[in-house]
């Protein structure tokens, strides 16, 4: 029997448009693929009807340089913000917007943590690998650190560049539940479709919405959604308070 193609033009995430959130993707190991999930992620959410700003706050710019390379339609806004105003800038810029996502530095450093304190969730790629798993270990500690005045913070581990049916893709998460934090279902296995497509200023819808990888950012994306409206926070603290109450600009 021939396998039934992922359906992944739409993601049905409606209700979620009434609760606005600001997203960030944050590892301080460069080559975790941040700008990839958030570009995709971003993308998944305005293909659903969402509006949605994406926000580079990597000195290196690469979500600005995919932005400058696509010509393809929809279009995804992107800002650059490599400073540690994010905080004190975003929320009134997430106004406009259903939500933002936040392609974060590859350091814990000024910006990383103005990027969790400007955040309603923190989305932590990690590649199946010991050293990407130990590298996990300062981004934690800064959560750890913002819960205790963000206590509504929401955070989990996802991860990324899996090459399925392997003993270490299946040993990682394991290991990253020494952690005591969320590790979501859904990942994003080792596909050229994701680098060839970043690279030319496309996403995987734009190469195939059928395909397989584009159906695993279609999960990943529903279940990021579903977590931050319906898990515990990291403070073990209720859901964030709903947003959508924000006054927007006629």
């Amino acid at each position: 029997m021939m396998s039934t193609p992922f359906r992944a033009s739409r993601l049905a995430l409606k209700p979620y448009n009434l609760f606005p959130m600001i997203l960030s993707v944050l590892n301080q190991k460069g080559g975790s693929g941040k700008t990839t999930i958030a570009v995709h992620l971003a993308m998944a959410l305005i293909r659903d009807g969402s509006r949605v700003l994406l926000i580079d706050a990597d000195p290196q710019g690469s979500a600005l340089d995919w932005s400058a390379a696509r010509t393809a339609v929809p279009s995804l806004p992107v800002l650059g913000l490599p400073r540690p105003v994010l905080h004190r800038e975003v929320p009134p810029l997430a106004a406009d917007y259903d939500h933002v996502v936040i392609d974060g530095p590859p350091q814990v450093a000024d910006v990383t943590r103005s990027a969790v304190m400007a955040s309603d969730m923190v989305l932590i790629p990690v590649q199946p690998s010991g050293l990407d798993v130990w590298g996990a270990r300062a981004v934690v500690a800064l959560l750890a650190e913002a819960s205790m005045v963000k206590p509504n913070l929401k955070a989990a581990f996802t991860i990324n560049r899996k090459i399925v049916n392997t003993a270490l893709a299946r040993e990682v998460p394991a290991t990253l539940g020494d952690y005591r934090m969320t590790i979501l279902a859904a990942s994003l296995a080792q596909r050229v479709a994701f680098a060839e497509s970043l690279g030319s200023g496309l996403t995987v819808f734009d190469l195939d919405p059928f395909s397989a990888a584009s159906g695993e950012v279609v999960a990943l994306t529903k279940e990021v959604m579903e977590f931050a409206h319906g898990q515990e926070s990291i403070g073990g603290a209720a859901p964030p308070a709903d947003r959508s109450r924000r006054v927007r600009p006629a």
